[in-house]
């Protein structure tokens, strides 16, 4: 069952679709923070991206920066955390931002939590440079 965590704040809408916003903060791609830097941070279910420390991850980051920019996001959430993150799929303009973050080269997909469903999404590229979380199988 999704769950909803209802805040109010400017922009920000919660019912049945999730929280909405288009104030967001991206920390890395597999990461974003709705309404704000002290908002809700949001994990993508499914989705490895590189850590910041590399050069790849910083890559990721301004990938998702540029992506993001100007549109809203909504995000449902599975009602698990990591750490201070919820754990959510996003969606931008009706699409999956965990599809396009992985299709865009940035990011593999995560077995462990997707089911492999973003598997067929990952480019040649990125398999071949990107490493893989052990966790992630």
């Amino acid at each position: 069952m999704k769950r909803c965590v209802c805040l109010i704040a400017l922009l920000t809408a919660c019912g049945s679709d999730g929280i909405v916003s288009s104030d967001i903060h991206v920390r890395d791609a597999d990461t974003i923070v709705l309404n704000g830097r002290k908002g809700t941070p949001v994990r993508f279910e499914g989705v490895d991206a590189p850590e910041l420390e590399t050069q790849e991850g910083r890559e990721g980051k301004q990938w998702m920066i540029d992506y993001l920019q100007g549109k809203s996001v909504r995000c449902d959430l599975t009602g698990e955390m990591n750490g201070d993150r919820h754990i959510g799929t996003c969606y931008v303009d009706g699409g999956n931002l965990s599809a396009a973050v992985i299709a865009a080269g940035h990011a593999l997909d995560c077995a462990r939590y997707s089911g492999g469903r973003y598997r067929h999404l990952e480019t040649p590229a990125s398999k071949s440079r990107l490493r893989r979380a052990k966790y992630c199988g």
